[in-house]
């Protein structure tokens, strides 16, 4: 009998989470567990890659297979795992400082191979876990522990980012409605390839702009202006506005091929099942003869 993520117990670990009181990473929490509870993936069939930081500790809140990365190399690491055995789902759980900073080129060549994993970012637009400095999505000019005049750098656009690299699905939500972000992961997950889901989610510590109530105030849903994620000049458009922020899906593209689909020596299956001694070089031994 295959063990299956069927309720939320099955997740727990003994460890409660320990991050700030009214912190968004509870709600991102609970909206991935009730996603892959949901999407009934059988336990070993899926794998979950962590990178450092505020999110990161969520490797010790979550009772499934897991790799607890470098910051900013979640994301390679999750490609050699897909590479290995593409028969597995991965999950990639990052920061915004991890995924957007320090592993800003992997971000970008994931993108582009197109390669079959789900990346989840929290975005508090600060680095939470080393005291409030100043992040790749922090907004110019707010002055921060490492910034104390203000920011000179404009912040990154992780949707119009991800539009120009080629990534194949395109999300984004907001850590305090946890049933939307919990539909939106799920449709990442089953998206066939790249898919990014860039969450808001409030630092209630050391982010006193971006907060739960600021949120509110300003996001809206692609879903109730009838937006249909299928141009990307409309996407990069909408993705450029700062004030009032689209949550939803914005690209969708389900006609790209994933990366391991165009490698000719995972067509006999995943790597994992091609044993060394199956191997026959003859034909290469008689070569060089």
């Amino acid at each position: 009998m295959i063990p299956i993520l069927t309720n939320d117990t099955t997740l727990h670990t003994p460890i409660f989470p320990t991050w700030c009181p009214g912190c968004g990473d509870f709600g991102i929490w609970g909206a991935i567990k009730k996603a892959l509870t949901e999407l009934q993936i059988p336990e070993e069939k899926l794998v979950i890659v962590f990178d450092i930081g505020c999110s990161g500790n969520m490797a010790d809140f979550l009772r499934v297979y897991g790799f607890h990365s470098l910051h900013g190399r979640a994301v390679p690491i999750a490609e050699g795992i897909k590479m290995a055995n593409h028969g597995l789902k991965v999950l990639v759980i990052g920061g915004d400082g991890g995924i957007y900073g320090e592993g800003m080129g992997h971000f970008i060549a994931a993108c582009r191979g197109n390669h079959d994993i789900t990346l989840l970012v929290h975005n508090n637009q600060t680095y939470g876990l080393t005291k409030g400095q100043a992040s790749p999505t922090t907004t110019k000019g707010v002055k921060t522990g490492s910034t104390p005049q203000g920011l000179i750098e404009s912040p990154v656009n992780p949707i119009t980012l991800a539009l120009s690299a080629h990534a194949g699905w395109i999300g984004r939500s907001y850590a305090g409605n946890i049933p939307f972000t919990t539909e939106l992961i799920k449709k990442a997950m089953t998206h066939e390839g790249f898919a990014l889901l860039d969450v808001f989610q409030p630092c209630v510590t050391f982010n006193k702009l971006n907060t739960h109530l600021w949120f509110q105030e300003h996001v809206y849903t692609l879903d109730s202006v009838g937006y249909v994620p299928n141009d990307q000049n409309k996407a990069w458009q909408i993705a450029r506005d700062d004030d009032q922020l689209a949550v939803g899906v914005f690209w969708d593209n389900a006609q790209q091929v994933p990366y391991h689909k165009q490698v000719p020596q995972l067509k006999q299956g995943p790597l994992v099942g091609q044993l060394a001694s199956s191997v026959n070089i003859s034909s290469l031994q008689n070569d060089v003869s």
